[in-house]
């Protein structure tokens, strides 16, 4: 299987660490709110993706995280008036209810952040040891400069990053670029963990190294993500991991393209967006999966309810299809068979051809979903 690598930007031969076992993470939803059709795209191509190796009869150890402290959280429990975690709770459940209707495997693991505090003091703890990471009046902050191949994943340079305006400057940083693995408690009311450094909560990228290492360990096969992770998440991600363990982390990077509308990305921010329970209040979610993979995973999709309804009667034709199949499969289920031939009514043996018919299209999906899972074709 060829699948195309971020980090290099070229198809690579997909090879495992372990034989026959695919060590796979993907970044998942920081619930503060129901998820929208732009979120559901890396849930379906990766889930996708793992149906896949296990058709070809590999394990899937599959981890996708929930985010279930964040401030977009926090002030979401100010609006509602309950608790930071009856947020995220209260979301949790909506994420479980919108994509068990499209048919997501079960198997995969998903936790926590605020399960797995521990693990998260612990790595930032080790890149304050290993001199990657320093502590001012209670905030952690990893320093950037220490390392070397920063950038490497996105395609850029510390230098011209440094000059972008949109990177947030703090007087107690030692650099504009260096960003927050701690995050001391400022307000009376937020949540809050005891930690060597004073009370707080961890930044958002500390927490998918720490879940990875924990579920994964030092290297495992796959990560994956929307586009818009690549930087500074993913970049962040791989620096704090490999100054932290040493190991490769990730050895493929894997990054679905944008849902777009109108051209422009499908997000709360740009309030674009259309929230899946209300696709899947007029859709079946086979064909909000038909819709999402009809498109490379690497590619726009833009969305529209036309296009919708067009994924609908694809489907319908599928179906039809697969009854046709299921027909043809009873006909020539050993009813008249002699010798592994059996004659249907037009009186030609048919089963043979039948079978090689088959396996050959079985042999083309195969190979499309091996040429970088080619879902359209």
């Amino acid at each position: 299987m060829k699948l195309y690598n971020t980090m290099t930007n070229k198809i690579e031969e997909f090879k495992t660490i372990e034989e026959n076992k695919v060590k796979m993470y993907v970044c998942g939803p920081t619930v503060y709110n129901y998820i929208h059709l732009g979120n559901a795209r890396p849930i379906v191509v990766f889930d996708t993706l793992a149906r896949y190796f296990k058709y070809k009869g590999m394990e899937v150890d599959y981890v996708q995280n929930f985010t279930d402290v964040d401030d977009k959280i926090i002030n979401r429990s100010i609006e509602e008036g309950i608790s930071a975690s009856e947020v995220s709770e209260k979301y949790i459940k909506c994420f479980f209810e919108d994509i068990n209707r499209l048919n997501i495997l079960e198997s995969v693991k998903r936790p926590k952040v605020t399960e797995n505090m521990a693990e998260i003091i612990e790595i930032i703890q080790k890149l304050i040891d290993n001199g990657f990471a320093y502590e001012k009046d209670g905030d952690v902050y990893f320093e950037v400069k220490k390392y070397k191949d920063y950038g490497k994943l996105s395609n850029q340079k510390i230098e011209e990053l440094e000059l972008g305006a949109r990177i947030d400057v703090s007087e107690i940083k030692k650099n504009p670029m260096d960003f927050a693995l701690w995050k001391k408690k400022k307000k009376e009311g937020e949540p809050f963990w005891e930690s060597p450094w004073g009370q707080g909560r961890p930044g958002w990228h500390i927490e998918c190294s720490a879940m990875a290492k924990k579920y994964l360990g030092d290297t495992f096969d796959i990560h994956g993500g929307g586009q818009d992770l690549v930087f500074p998440h993913h970049e962040n991600e791989i620096a704090q991991s490999k100054c932290a363990y040493h190991g490769n982390f990730a050895n493929y990077w894997l990054h679905n393209g944008f849902i777009q509308v109108n051209g422009d990305k499908m997000s709360k921010s740009l309030g674009n967006f259309f929230l899946l329970r209300e696709i899947l209040g007029k859709f079946p979610g086979n064909v909000v999966r038909l819709f999402i993979l009809g498109t490379h995973y690497r590619k726009p999709i833009n969305f529209s309810m036309d296009n919708m309804e067009d994924s609908r009667k694809t489907l319908k034709n599928i179906i039809t299809s697969m009854n046709n199949f299921s027909e043809i499969i009873e006909k020539f289920s050993g009813k008249g068979s002699h010798e592994g031939k059996v004659s249907d009514n037009t009186g030609n043996n048919g089963i043979n051809e039948f079978k090689e018919k088959v396996n050959e299209l079985d042999k083309k999906f195969m190979e499309a979903m091996d040429e970088d899972m080619n879902t359209p074709q």
